[in-house]
């Protein structure tokens, strides 16, 4: 006993007379995969690949530009949120959050994660250099609540040989419809002439597109999706037309029935269609399909944000944001963080090349941006992407619910009327619980 208490008085001692590396450390949490193995040593931004790559190399750049700091990063399996809710309830959260703006809100009406407007004032960042999307998609409750690092939502990704084969290109350019009648004038036209749907659907277990369709035209027309924070409002007029519209595209076959976002995708490169509506992370993977020679999507590829079927061109977004949870913190913490913000924000180029839209008005026009394949085509989704109202909660249980009964009327499993009150009843009885 006495051996093992000499034992471990050596070991304080030693322990104690360990030299500090007297850096500021903070603890980063982030989703985005995990690529160690080919980026665990790359400090060379620009020429990382990928949502992995690139913010592996970035935070590694950073701490080799900030010696006295040390950021400490642990990658969770995406979306990470349970993990986060698990530290948060422990008291020992991260410092900084990958987070999606869609979820800020569960965690700012808790007092969870912090105001960022401090910190953005010590990196000498304003909201008014963020886009529209991104700044609408990080302002709650009279302030910021997170660095915006991108705007994401759904595509319209074109195969522009079969659309030639269709008849529907115009000065290299795919002609893409500018009415809900013309989209199925045009579907009509291109089945006719190809012998193949006009769109691919991942009508099956991907929630998010029928969802997205569902709530990008009913804002379009003007719809109030949530009239306060505890009710959902679809079963309108505007809410039936929209769903009786998809419901109509797959009853006459101009859309591919009953696949997955797997064979979904797999449909698109393989030339079986001629829109895939997905979202801006598939850039990267098919435009690499456009650079292959013998693939069919080889020098056919283009893509646009949704196309205007009613109303105005507005599409429902959301975007990747970094947050800072609440916690006790140094002011050298609190500095390291404004610094990190800093050099994000000078980067957020880099970002794009994964797809994403950038989240800063300066990128958005820089001419490297403009330079990237297809970025200018996509451009317009920063100013006319619209982000759920921040007073609703539980936005990504809610779009499951949503697009689950959405599918569900597109397909004819239910009718329409029926599947839109079901997806109230179901949304209203979730935020009743949430306080």
């Amino acid at each position: 006993m006495k051996r093992a208490f000499a034992a471990l008085l050596i070991a304080l001692v030693l322990g104690s007379c360990a030299k500090s590396d007297r850096k500021t450390h903070l603890y980063l949490q982030r989703f985005f995969g995990e690529c160690g193995a080919e980026y665990g040593g790359s400090v060379d931004v620009s020429k990382a690949e990928g949502e992995c790559g690139i913010i592996t190399a970035m935070v590694n750049r950073f701490n080799a530009e900030n010696p006295d700091i040390q950021i400490d990063v642990n990658v969770v399996a995406w979306p990470g949120y349970p993990q986060l809710t698990a530290q948060v309830a422990a008291r020992d959260p991260p410092d900084l959050v990958t987070m999606h703006e869609g979820v800020i809100s569960d965690y700012a009406s808790k007092g969870l994660v912090e105001p960022v407007d401090n910190y953005l004032r010590a990196a000498e960042i304003s909201p008014a250099d963020f886009t529209e999307a991104a700044r609408q998609g990080v302002t709650m409750y009279g302030h910021v609540y997170a660095l915006p690092w991108d705007t994401h939502g759904g595509l319209f990704h074109v195969n522009t040989a079969l659309f030639a084969k269709a008849g529907l290109m115009r000065g290299g350019k795919p002609v893409l419809p500018n009415s809900a009648d013309e989209l199925l004038q045009q579907a009509r036209q291109f089945e006719k002439r190809t012998g193949k749907p006009y769109l691919i659907q991942s009508n099956v277990g991907d929630p998010a597109f029928a969802a997205r369709n569902l709530y990008t035209y009913m804002m379009a027309q003007g719809a109030v999706l949530f009239p306060d924070a505890k009710h959902l409002k679809l079963n309108t007029p505007i809410g039936n037309a929209v769903a009786n519209y998809f419901r109509r595209i797959n009853f006459e076959k101009l859309g591919t029935q009953n696949m997955d976002t797997p064979a979904a995708i797999a449909a698109f490169v393989n030339g079986e269609g001629g829109i895939y509506p997905t979202g801006t992370w598939m850039i990267g993977s098919f435009e690499q399909e456009a650079q292959t020679p013998g693939r069919p999507l080889y020098k056919s590829y283009a893509v646009f944000p949704y196309p205007r079927l009613w109303g105005q061109r507005v599409e429902y977004v959301s975007g990747h944001s970094w947050v800072v949870p609440a916690r006790k913190r140094t002011p050298q913490q609190r500095a390291a963080i404004a610094r990190f913000f800093k050099f994000v924000a000078e980067h957020n180029y880099d970002w794009t090349r994964t797809g994403h839209i950038p989240a800063f008005k300066a990128v958005l026009a820089d001419p490297r941006f403009n330079a990237l394949p297809h970025r200018a085509d996509i451009a317009p989704l920063a100013s006319m992407g619209r982000p759920l109202p921040a007073y609703v909660l539980r936005q990504n249980a809610i779009e499951g619910i949503v697009g689950e009964e959405a599918a569900a009327a597109f397909t004819g499993q239910k009718s329409v009327p029926q599947a839109l009150a079901v997806a109230e009843q179901r949304v209203d009885q979730l935020l009743a619980t949430v306080e």
